[in-house]
């Protein structure tokens, strides 16, 4: 038995804990000084340096779980059974009247054996008001 495998005996983070990597006493890179266990380098976790909108990123996610599930009603099928159907918000969000991105929606959903009116006019409503989502913001360095 490897010395690895017996050193797994402590309970194993779970999906919200931080995972920090330690090297052991005395390893470190040639000619370094041993690390010892109060050094803040040891422990330091990475830096965000890029801004998102996370009200936008929410309410995005939310919508493409919504999406999801209608399809998934729509086609009679799990997500993963479900035919190629790419709805994209930004492009959808481009178009200037809701005319164009119905059009648009129904060409996507052309497949589908069931009424589609429903969803285009909900999904239509949702996306009322959101906006296209730009690319993150740099914060300073």
């Amino acid at each position: 038995m490897s010395a690895a495998s017996t050193e797994t005996s402590a309970p194993l983070p779970t999906a919200g804990s931080r995972v920090f990597f330690q090297a052991g006493p005395g390893v470190g890179c040639v000619g370094s000084e041993p690390i010892t266990g109060d050094d803040p380098v040891q422990k330091r976790q990475g830096k965000v340096t890029v801004k998102y909108d996370r009200k936008e990123l929410r309410k995005r996610l939310v919508l493409e779980e919504w999406i999801i599930e209608q399809l998934s009603e729509l086609y009679d099928c799990e997500e993963e059974e479900m035919p190629e159907v790419e709805i994209d918000i930004d492009d959808l969000l481009e178009v200037n009247s809701d005319d164009e991105r119905a059009s648009k929606l129904q060409e996507s959903l052309i497949d589908c054996y069931k009424p589609t009116e429903d969803f285009v006019r909900e999904l239509l409503g949702r996306i009322r008001g959101m906006r296209k989502l730009s690319a993150p913001t740099k914060k300073g360095l």
